[in-house]
């Protein structure tokens, strides 16, 4: 008897043990998210800034500026990684468009707020980048940890479920806007 309730006791602190694994990667999860959150929204309180000085120098480009609104609250409105992802994807694409107007309009170059909006987001899709790194490898641990035998038990137990990846699905998204300090 006493063997069984020595046995009995291992088996549960294993399983305390996985459970609780689980739970630090899921709150780690939840956390880089929010990071990541965090780094959008400085990015999304940016745009308008920019958007006034660009308007200012180079006005009648209407259709650049109304594409970069749009995409800004598209990914303002993303819900989950995989929908953020995407229409994240689109902003950056946008905003490259954007910052290209600045080699049609070289009195926008010479607007020293353009330069200090296209330094500073610069820094932020930098910390975007990082903040996306960061989550993607948290979410392959957790993914990882509830599919080995046998926390897959557990995490099936109790309602653990798999966590979507930060991701730019159109290889053009990937490579960001162009920012030139000219």
């Amino acid at each position: 008897m006493l063997w069984f309730l020595v046995i009995l006791a291992a088996v549960a602190f294993i399983a305390i043990g996985m459970y609780n694994s689980l739970v630090r990667l899921r709150v780690r999860v939840n956390g880089a998210w929010a990071d990541i959150d965090v780094q959008l929204k400085r990015r999304w309180d940016l745009i308008p800034n920019l958007m006034e000085t660009v308007e200012a120098s180079a006005g009648h480009e209407r259709e650049t500026l109304e594409a970069v609104v749009e995409a800004r609250n598209r990914a303002m409105g993303a819900r989950g990684p995989a929908e953020a992802g995407a229409a994240e994807g689109a902003l950056a694409g946008a905003l490259g468009r954007l910052f290209a107007l600045s080699e049609a309009y070289p009195q926008l170059r010479g607007v020293e707020a353009f330069t200090d909006f296209q330094r500073s987001l610069d820094e932020i899709e930098e910390a975007v980048q990082n903040a996306r790194r960061y989550y993607n490898a948290v979410v392959r641990d957790y993914n990882t940890k509830m599919q080995v035998f046998p926390t897959n038990l557990i995490a099936g137990l109790f309602g653990h479920t798999r966590r979507e990846f930060f991701s730019l699905d159109d290889e053009r998204q990937r490579e960001g806007p162009q920012v030139a300090f000219s």
